[in-house]
């Protein structure tokens, strides 16, 4: 899970032993490296690339082909996502929070009570 120029040495060189013993996990870790670069540097534009990579890979990699058909049903909001600088995740993180107090008072208080722990917690 972390970007390999964080690693260890010896981390680093048990990645290695592994990626030169299992071919389709290079090639996975490959797409993915790809896609975090893409992601990180805001590169919408190589989106249609990385799509066309990992299905030429469908045999090998099933599940990461999986993956980019459904990016490729809802294509222009993924490229959106990858290019614009805009962000959703303030919005999620408080909506998680709000989950978060309403599963722990289940059954146990009505809805005067949440808005209070709810406006307090914001």
């Amino acid at each position: 899970m972390s970007h390999p120029d964080h690693l260890d040495a010896d981390n680093r060189g048990h990645m290695a032993e592994l990626l030169n013993r299992c071919p389709e996990l290079d090639s996975a870790a490959g797409h993915v490296r790809t896609f975090a670069t893409m992601m990180t540097n805001r590169d919408g534009h190589l989106l249609d690339a990385w799509i066309a990579a990992v299905t030429a890979d469908a045999e090998v990699l099933p599940h990461l082909t999986a993956f980019a058909a459904g990016l490729r049903r809802d294509h222009a909001a993924v490229q959106a996502g990858l290019t614009l600088p805009y962000s959703s995740g303030a919005v999620e993180g408080t909506v998680n929070k709000i989950k978060f107090l309403k599963r722990q008072m289940f059954g146990r208080a009505n809805f005067d009570l949440l808005r209070i722990r709810v406006l307090r917690y914001m």
